[in-house]
């Protein structure tokens, strides 16, 4: 069963669903939570909506005393939902998540959503639900081999393939985890091929002289005088009927592999015109290889900077700025373009923010980052790139609040919760609070000697 979108939402759910977003950001989490949750008693299929529940009910959990007293009414409420799981899944998901708005991290809850939210046919609420555990409990294989079915259930491959590397990293010699990641491997390469549906390489083509042509490219790696032959074949059939979009994009496929990024770039564009520039996947590639062409330009440019005395080297450097300049615009554009395709996916706001932020427009970036905070999956990095840009605008006051509170919503230092306690530091360096930049360089220091220069200033600070 599909889960339901913000989009999909009545006019009053989605007045409800924007109220509580401003709750989450003015703190007010109850008011948030009993928001949300109405809304998912009438839409439990609004995955969003119970992402961005559970992050407000974690953060909430952190700042709440803890109420031991209320232990055993949680048992007792798992235990009935348990009873009526079979007979009404629904209603054991209202159930258990009365439980996890008082400790969303309570393994028995979390695992009877699972359940639950399997037997809903809600695969996406019950993968959520696991993973949350995980929050928590990162380490734990019995976990992760649960994440790793449901997965295989919804038949996301690639996701697969990452948590069962997870587990072998965990643990080495897990040989099912190693059998079950290579299954999924093996999954993902025929999908992204194309081989999943069909009964054999030829039931893929229509025309066997197509097929018999395509077996020549399986050898074109190695041999150059078959990819141009493959070449002339292609344009042949593109002279023949110019509008066919397929032999454009097949002609910028055959370039590029042959390392002739121009001609590459040239024949994709043309495969765009042809889709009337509706094609966002052809779109992306344009400017994927125009940025390698840079990339390899910048890379020609600095070797030559760095073998040459400044003198010599000056009009190199400008060259390579305004490369450089030119990138960041190529990646702003791109991340517009698909904003404007699709402007209410938050996930689109987040990277269109990123970029303008590392193009040094902070003040563009923020309302893009600010909307980006709607969204659970790009909450955390959404509300780090936020907190930079204030940095870099001199807000430090509110640098310091939006780093904080992303802080507060992550349990485990990670690797995202150390870089925005290592940003939250500098921030309190720049406004001369030493004592807390260097508790928050110190938190690290527990977690990872290593990274950045944490130890530098940590060790630094003892010395007499």
């Amino acid at each position: 069963m599909a889960i339901k979108t913000e989009k999909e939402l009545s006019e009053p759910q989605r007045a409800h669903w924007l109220k509580a977003v401003a709750a989450i950001e003015l703190r007010n989490f109850g008011y948030a939570i009993s928001l949300l949750q109405g809304i998912l008693r009438q839409e439990p299929e609004f995955l969003t909506g119970r992402q961005l529940l559970r992050r407000a009910e974690i953060t909430q959990a952190k700042t709440a005393k803890k109420a031991l007293s209320r232990v055993p009414t949680a048992t007792i409420s798992l235990i009935k939902a348990q009873r009526i799981l079979k007979k009404d899944p629904k209603r054991a998901v209202e159930m258990i998540e009365q439980v996890l708005e008082r400790n969303p991290y309570n393994k028995q809850a979390n695992l009877l959503l699972k359940a639950a939210a399997v037997a809903a046919g809600w695969l996406e609420t019950g993968v959520f639900a696991v993973e949350t555990q995980l929050e928590k409990d990162p380490r734990d294989t019995k976990l992760l081999h649960e994440a790793g079915r449901l997965y295989h259930q919804l038949g996301d491959n690639e996701r697969a393939v990452e948590i069962y590397n997870r587990i072998n990293e965990i643990d080495p010699g897990d040989a099912v985890a190693a059998r079950l990641g290579k299954d999924a491997a093996a999954r993902a390469s025929m999908k992204s091929g194309g081989w999943a549906s069909a009964e054999s390489y030829r039931d893929l083509i229509k025309d066997k002289e197509m097929a018999i042509s395509l077996e020549q490219q399986s050898r074109m790696q190695l041999v150059g005088e078959l990819l141009d032959q493959q070449i002339a074949e292609v344009y042949a059939r593109h002279q023949a009927e110019p509008k066919n979009v397929d032999h454009a994009r097949r002609l910028g496929a055959l370039h590029e592999q042959k390392d002739d990024l121009e001609g590459a770039i040239s024949w994709y564009d043309r495969a765009w015109d042809l889709t009337d520039k509706s094609d966002l996947s052809l779109a992306r590639k344009i400017s994927d290889l125009r940025l390698q062409q840079m990339d390899r330009q910048i890379a020609e440019l600095e070797e030559f900077i760095s073998q040459n005395p400044p003198e010599r080297a000056h009009e190199k450097m400008a060259a390579v700025a305004e490369l450089k300049k030119r990138r960041a615009e190529i990646l702003i554009d791109d991340a517009r373009k698909r904003v404007e395709q699709d402007p209410a996916d938050l996930q689109l706001r987040f990277e269109l923010g990123e970029h303008l932020m590392n193009a040094g427009r902070q003040r563009e970036a923020v309302p893009e980052l600010q909307r980006a905070r709607q969204n659970p999956k790009a909450r955390l990095k959404a509300m780090n790139a936020l907190g930079c840009c204030y940095r870099d605008l001199g807000m430090l006051d509110l640098a310091a609040k939006q780093l904080e509170d992303a802080a507060r919503e992550i349990l485990a230092m990670d690797t995202t919760k150390k870089e925005i306690v290592y940003n939250l530091g500098i921030v309190y360096e720049l406004m001369a609070d030493v004592e807390k930049s260097l508790a928050c360089m110190k938190q690290i220091y527990e977690a990872d000697y290593g990274y950045k220069d944490v130890a530098r200033r940590v060790e630094s600070s003892y010395r007499i």
